[in-house]
């Protein structure tokens, strides 16, 4: 139990200090491995299916875009899903653009015949379309066809009217409506407006009135006007919109939004001048999703990400680091690197250290030093920590810099990148030493040397009039005092398992803590006897945490007067109470004695006698069995009837050899029965016989 409490002591001094990290800058990782795991799992096969047409989509997009091959395994069975709802004229406009989406991945055998009567379809339906989303169904369904087959036409001739009617559905902030008839307006709804706008600019036989194209342009500035952000720098779109199509949290609102920029920005081949900041803040917020737990979100995060490192709108660079935990004991060197969202190589560029904040200071030192670049590993290597860095947590703030200018107007960085830092090392303990001091001089009356490195057993005795003294020295690697993050513990543990724990105090030179006994008699509940002695010092810098066993104290304390508290009752030890019990050896029964072998035989050969003298006694009678029934059924009477009989002589055998007299009993009743119906009607065919036989 006392090892116990004191890892217990140790885990909270440990917790409260990582807790305090959090607070600090956020590390965003790309997207790496545990990814394409999760991604396996997440999106797992049923029956040979991932579900409905959208869940397919989904999957396979996240597959594609995290190089995952698993389209061999259900190209057959998906593909005629595809078939069957591109040939059914019945299939709504979702289905016909979810497998359309599908195809565009599978690439399934469909002739260009049924995609002209599908873009046939999908044409009236434009026209005829009032609502965002069969505007997007349709409009989304011939841009599909269009990167599918070049053999079909699908441009629509009226662009401008239906950009106008479309456009009609926009909001002054630049979120959308649905249909003209609901007046909420919608986040997600603006990502696929934008999404349609741009596949209609696509799909347009002539070019669309650029005024037009100017106020999508306006609204999109308006919609990052309204940017949720983060305190680490993360940006977002949230939906407050709740309809008939469900709640869009800001994951998949801002993966909405982040399509539809990007497909905008595809089909006008211009720049749209969004802010790098809150490009690299969407970013930020997909990557600090981590890994979600759902397939649906991790569809949005990936798809969004993708989008992201492969748009013309900007591609945002992460800088990561591959540990950010180093150590000055093991002279570790500080690594960075660079990629893209989706963990692609960046292009040519330079990282320097440009600042270091110390922790809970404001105050940074200017470092300005570049990093030196390692293409075998593309990562950038600060070999040697500045002199000024001791253990600790630290926040180092890096600036990448771009070296070709053209790779300007492409990629952002998103300005200075902070990231947590923290140095460890191994602590040096010094001075360690255990005393027992006289109450009123303050003179030692027993001093040991105690190294906090190994193992002690110090034996010491003292009374309610001394005191105990513990003091000890905590260093850096570089020289300096050192102050964990928490308070150093110190445990005294009776053997009667009543444990006290006091916190030993920094004076700033050493730690040091006297426990003067006489004040503590009541605390201790007068109870005299042995108590172990032990030290925790643990810090998140420090390599060298320990829980130590430093011996033991024999307290001589004065007799408990009548109205003084008592000890605690000691929990009981969950392990002896439910642990496994003593194990239950069973005494059988020593064998009874039995008679001599030659007995035994002598008394078999007394139980064959009546045998014998039944085979002799028909000998002698003369039996003869030609009287033996010649019919059918009086014959197989004759034969159950010897058959009982050797039954019976059968049951008196195994009665000596195994049966008890109870179960013998039972047996031969029930053989009685049988016995005497069968011999009654074989006696009477006998009978009958010899009767036919005496009138003839």
């Amino acid at each position: 139990m006392a090892r116990k409490t004191g890892i217990l002591v140790l885990a909270s001094v440990l917790l409260a200090s990582i807790a305090s990290i959090c607070d600090s800058a956020a590390i965003f990782n790309p997207i790496s491995d545990a990814h394409r795991s999760a991604a396996s799992e997440l999106f797992s096969l049923s029956d040979g299916s991932f579900g409905s047409l959208e869940e397919t989509y989904e999957a396979l997009r996240t597959f594609v875009v995290l190089g995952i091959e698993k389209e061999p395994v259900i190209r057959t069975s998906v593909c005629a899903s595809v078939a069957e709802t591109l040939s059914s004229p019945s299939s709504a406009l979702k289905d016909l653009f979810q497998a359309l989406r599908v195809n565009g991945i599978l690439k399934c055998e469909i002739n260009d015949k049924a995609f002209a009567e599908i873009a046939f379809r999908l044409k009236d339906s434009v026209n005829a379309a009032n609502l965002l989303l069969d505007f997007y169904h349709s409009i989304g369904g011939l841009m599909l066809i269009k990167d599918q087959t070049s053999e079909v036409d699908v441009h629509l001739g009226d662009a401008d009217r239906i950009f106008r009617s479309i456009k009609a559905l926009s909001q002054s902030d630049g979120r959308w409506r649905y249909s003209s008839n609901n007046p909420e307006s919608s986040t997600y709804a603006a990502g696929i407006a934008l999404e349609t706008v741009a596949g209609l600019i696509s799909l347009a036989s002539s070019e669309i009135d650029h005024s037009l194209v100017a106020t999508i342009k306006n609204d999109i500035m308006k919609l990052f006007d309204g940017v949720e952000r983060y305190d680490d720098g993360a940006c977002y779109f949230d939906e407050k919109f709740v309809d008939a199509h469900g709640h869009q949290d800001p994951l998949s609102a801002s993966s909405s939004v982040v399509r539809g920029i990007t497909a905008f920005a595809t089909a006008t081949e211009e720049s749209l001048n969004l802010p790098g900041d809150k490009i690299m803040g969407l970013a930020k917020f997909f990557l600090g999703v981590e890994i979600p737990g759902s397939a649906k979100d991790l569809y949005h995060q990936i798809d969004a990400l993708a989008c992201l490192g492969n748009s013309r709108v900007s591609v945002p660079l992460i800088l990561s680091l591959p540990a950010t935990v180093l150590s000055v004991s093991r002279k570790d060197q500080l690594k960075v690197r660079v990629n893209t969202v989706l963990g692609s190589s960046a292009p040519p560029l330079s990282v320097k250290l440009m600042q270091i904040f110390s922790s809970g200071s404001k105050d940074a030192s200017v470092i300005d030093q570049e990093l030196k670049f390692d293409p075998d590993h593309a990562v950038h290597v600060l070999e040697t920590l500045p002199k000024n860095i001791d253990v600790g947590k630290y926040i180092f703030s890096f600036e990448i810099s771009l070296q070709d200018p053209e790779h300007k107007k492409r990629y952002i960085t998103g300005g200075r990148t902070k990231v947590p830092i923290y140095i460890t090392g191994l602590i040096e303990v010094n001075n360690a030493e255990i005393a027992v001091l006289d109450s009123d001089i303050g003179s030692i009356e027993m001093q040991k040397k105690l190294d906090l490195s190994g193992e002690n057993d110090v034996a010491l005795l003292a009374n309610h009039l001394q005191k105990l003294r513990l003091s000890f020295q905590l260093t850096t690697p570089s020289g300096k005092a050192f102050k964990p993050h928490q308070q150093a513990f110190l445990k005294l543990r009776h053997e009667s398992g009543v444990e006290h724990i006091f916190v030993v105090g920094d004076s700033g030179k050493k730690f040091e803590i006297i426990l003067d006994f006489l004040g503590l008699v009541e605390k201790f509940f007068y109870l005299s006897g042995k108590y172990d002695i032990q030290l925790t010092v643990g810090d998140f810098v420090m390599e060298n945490s320990f829980l130590r066993s430093l011996g033991h104290v024999e307290l001589d304390l004065p007799d408990a007067p009548e109205k003084a508290a008592r000890p605690p009752p000691q929990l009981v030890d969950s392990y002896s109470r439910y642990g496994p019990k003593a194990e239950i050896i069973h005494i059988f029964r020593s064998p009874e004695k039995r008679p001599p072998r030659e007995l035994s035989l002598a008394f078999l050969g007394f139980v064959l006698l009546p045998f014998i003298g039944f085979f002799a006694g028909l000998l002698y009678l003369r039996v003869n069995l030609k009287n033996l029934p010649r019919s059918t059924v009086p014959a197989t009477f004759a034969f159950l009837f010897h058959l009982g009989i050797a039954s019976v002589l059968l049951l008196y055998a195994l009665f000596w050899f195994k049966l008890d007299l109870f179960t013998t009993l039972k047996a031969l009743g029930i053989l009685g029965i049988f016995l005497m119906f069968v011999g009654h009607r074989t006696l009477s065919h006998l009978a009958s016989v010899s009767a036919k036989l005496k009138s003839a």
